[in-house]
């Protein structure tokens, strides 16, 4: 069966390569007779497996020393909890910006562990914009900074850092890791699920600053303290172990790439594709101030709801599927994360020129 260019938000795309490889090691890994997911976590052959597979991310995103990197579970969303939890643990309180769903449901978790100061927030506009932030609205006692570096249903991201001064920046990253460069010593804390640039759900990546650690709150359940993880090195229970697996695949493709800074620019390229034909369009409009643009979720919309209904049935009957906006926002909805081959996003724009030109 001919694969389609699938443009979903998470589960997304995977690198076809990857997948291939996947599959030709799914029943024996190497020479072990077995599969990665039979194979016991304390094992010498999968430690080797997660061992590598933290090496490479840690080349890719030049991760420095003084920083764990920990392989969990839960999903982004446990990060919700965990961060306050193991963070907002001097002054109880901290700062947010509210830049969509995502950063809504984190200040609402964090809200139970301790104050939480909204310093800024695009909800006015239906989060279509990265609001401008005042710095004599940040609080210089918080325990964290919390932003959200890619919003995947609204299309925007963060292009300047914040200056948090000594309040460490925690970052949602979920929708971006290794799509762009990021310098990690600007961050106490980053995370991302895994589900759409790394691999398949189950498995979220944190990169924390060793400082940070060993300071949880009393409460805390055991398996949510970020210094118990890190001094088992992952492995104080069974971790996803296919999907760790399957993301040091995927870092192992990306480096074959020639890593982020190469991705970067290919994201690039794909995106100004795509960006291009929407300020050009007299039928489709971007739903995102052009400064705020992501590089890999591209919101866009037709005048009517017939139109975008329309359109979605049509370009999946073209292989280009999975096209449908976030019901907050409407419309249609193109994730073009790294996995995304040009091509696809050339397919996707040659359609809407065809579709332009036939419902004017």
């Amino acid at each position: 069966m001919k694969r389609v260019y699938n443009f979903s938000a998470g589960p997304s795309m995977l690198p076809l390569e990857v997948l291939e490889q996947a599959q030709k090691e799914f029943v024996s890994y190497g020479d072990t007779g077995m599969s990665v997911m039979e194979m016991s976590h304390r094992s010498k052959d999968y430690e080797a497996i997660i061992k590598k597979a933290e090496a490479d991310l840690r080349e890719l995103m030049e991760i420095p020393d003084n920083y764990k990197v920990l392989f969990l579970q839960g999903g982004g969303s446990t990060q919700f909890s965990m961060i306050p939890l193991n963070l907002m643990n001097k002054n109880n309180k901290a700062d947010y910006v509210n830049t969509g769903q995502w950063s809504k449901k984190a200040i609402e978790e964090a809200s139970r562990y301790g104050k939480v100061n909204v310093v800024a927030s695009s909800e006015d506009k239906t989060f279509s914009y990265i609001p401008k932030l005042d710095e004599s609205k940040f609080d210089k006692d918080a325990d964290y900074f919390y932003i959200t570096l890619n919003n995947t249903i609204y299309g925007t991201r963060y292009t300047t850092l914040p200056n948090t001064g000594d309040v460490p920046l925690v970052g949602d990253m979920s929708s971006s890791i290794l799509s762009e460069k990021v310098d990690i010593t600007k961050f106490g804390l980053l995370f991302a699920g895994a589900q759409k640039n790394l691999g398949p759900a189950g498995v979220t990546i944190v990169i924390i600053r060793e400082d940070l650690l060993g300071n949880a709150m009393d409460f805390t359940p055991t398996m949510l303290k970020y210094d118990i993880h890190a001094k088992n090195d992952s492995l104080y229970n069974t971790p996803p172990t296919y999907g760790i697996y399957f993301a040091g695949l995927v870092f192992d493709w990306v480096k074959r790439q020639g890593g982020v800074s190469a991705m970067q620019k290919i994201n690039e390229e794909k995106a100004k594709i795509l960006y291009d034909f929407l300020d050009e369009s007299e039928l489709f409009r971007g739903t995102v101030a052009k400064e705020d643009r992501s590089l890999m979720n591209v919101p866009f919309v037709l005048p009517t709801e017939e139109l975008n209904e329309k359109f979605i049935k049509e370009a999946k009957e073209r292989g280009l599927v999975n096209l449908k906006g976030h019901r907050t926002v409407g419309g249609m909805r193109a994730s073009i994360y790294n996995a995304m081959p040009r091509e696809g996003v050339v397919a996707l724009v040659e359609f809407m020129k065809e579709f332009e030109a036939k419902n004017k």
